[in-house]
């Protein structure tokens, strides 16, 4: 079944296709029976340029139609985990993990979760010599870095 959505910019988009093609045939007739330009330019302005043009938006709600689909369901959210995928717009995030211990690229100034979207599939990215001088990433929101153990 269709999305309610599709359907009409379906219908829209080939409306608009077949008048397009309608006034391009018309303004090609026209100007093909006229021999000097200055009568030639009305046929291209008045059929043969909005033709053109509604083409292109034919082309563009056919287009528009075939991407607009339904919200996605929450086992593809979660099974779409991919290293560098981009986030799908509406999806819900999950919530970052505090196991590992924070990490920060390398030249960088801020201390990550370890999947912080921010260093996931960043090479390099380790735990710091010393985080004192680090800021804290606003994307992962990690917690203050965990004070290691004096021997």
């Amino acid at each position: 079944m269709p999305h309610p959505v599709r359907r009409p910019l379906l219908w829209a988009g080939l409306a608009a296709l077949v008048c397009g093609a309608v006034l391009c045939v018309i303004g090609w007739y026209g100007v093909s029976g006229e021999r000097f330009a200055e009568r030639q330019l009305p046929y291209i302005a008045s059929c043969t340029v909005p033709g053109a043009a509604l083409i292109v938006a034919g082309a563009v709600l056919l287009a528009r139609g075939d991407h607009d689909q339904g919200p996605a369901t929450t086992d593809e959210t979660e099974t779409d985990t991919d290293a560098g995928a981009e986030p799908v717009e509406g999806a819900p995030t999950p919530p970052p993990s505090a196991e590992g211990p924070l990490v920060r690229v390398p030249g960088g100034t801020l201390l990550h979760r370890p999947d912080c979207p921010l260093v996931t599939g960043k090479p390099g990215a380790a735990p710091p010599d010393d985080p004192s001088g680090l800021d804290l990433c606003p994307v992962c929101e990690p917690g203050p870095p965990a004070s290691s153990p004096e021997a």
